[in-house]
């Protein structure tokens, strides 16, 4: 049985990928810990000077699988959406080590890359969009936010006004603006995403391993993201419990128009 991320070494580069393509590459936590696991493996592999993420199937990933949800109760209590910090704090800390990671990481998007797969993907370096892909964070439309640093470092990326736009409308955003914004590095014909990947980390590898690592660091350490992650989880804890929540949920799932309460 396929495990939900596999990894594949290619002389200096790791490949993880999201092997979950008949549920669109949904996250769970199942799939978060592998993820997690995949980093370490990387952080332990002879001879890698980077890391390429990616999709297997249609698209990367379409987002937390809704439905999983549910089954929080197995990992973080009964009364989890009374206390939701256990599990913000769990699922941040996956994206955290995906940022902190000492080797490049690079997102290779195609099709879709929405919510909490957003949120993985800004957690890289370098994101490269396929054309055509399906990026956002549409949180908003389902009565929550981005809570896993999505909120937080897209601001980072894009400034206060554009994420205000971006997240509290929950629209797919434009790869030509996303790119001209700096949330993308490239966007490419869907058949080169792999070799601009790959042009990438031979460019990077070019670079002194310590020399990139310790940039890295200092460029990242110049915000305060701790905060940011804090305000995400304290914001997420009162939405998550409200009437608005399961409203955005059950009209998803049923594909009809919600109707907000603002409660």
């Amino acid at each position: 049985m396929n495990t939900l991320v596999q990894t594949l070494q290619r002389d200096q580069i790791l490949e993880i990928i999201l092997n979950r393509p008949e549920k669109r590459n949904a996250l769970n936590w199942s799939m978060m810990m592998e993820l997690d696991a995949a980093i370490d493996e990387a952080e332990k592999a002879v001879g890698v000077r980077a890391v390429l993420i990616r999709g297997e199937g249609n698209g990367f990933s379409a987002g937390i699988d809704v439905n999983s949800l549910a089954a929080s109760s197995e990992q973080f209590g009964e009364h989890w959406r009374e206390n939701l910090f256990p599990l913000t704090a769990a699922y941040q800390s996956v994206t955290n080590k995906i940022a902190q990671c000492g080797l490049p990481t690079i997102a290779l998007l195609h099709g879709y890359c929405l919510g909490l797969g957003f949120e993985v993907a800004l957690a890289c370096d370098f994101r490269i969009a396929a054309a055509g892909t399906k990026i956002g964070l549409p949180e908003a439309r389902l009565g929550i936010i981005p809570d896993v640093g999505g909120t937080t470092r897209l601001t980072r990326l894009v400034g206060v006004a554009r994420a205000k736009e971006i997240v509290m409308t929950g629209k797919n955003i434009d790869l030509n603006d996303a790119e001209r914004w700096g949330i993308l590095n490239a966007v490419v014909p869907a058949e080169d995403l792999l070799v601009r990947g790959e042009s990438l980390i031979a460019e990077l590898a070019q670079a002194a391993p310590l020399a990139v690592s310790y940039a890295k660091r200092v460029i990242d350490g110049l915000a305060d993201l701790e905060r940011g992650l804090q305000l995400e989880g304290w914001a997420q804890s009162q939405l998550i419990r409200s009437q608005d929540f399961e409203v955005g949920v059950e009209a998803m799932l049923t594909k009809q128009e919600p109707q907000w309460t603002g409660k």
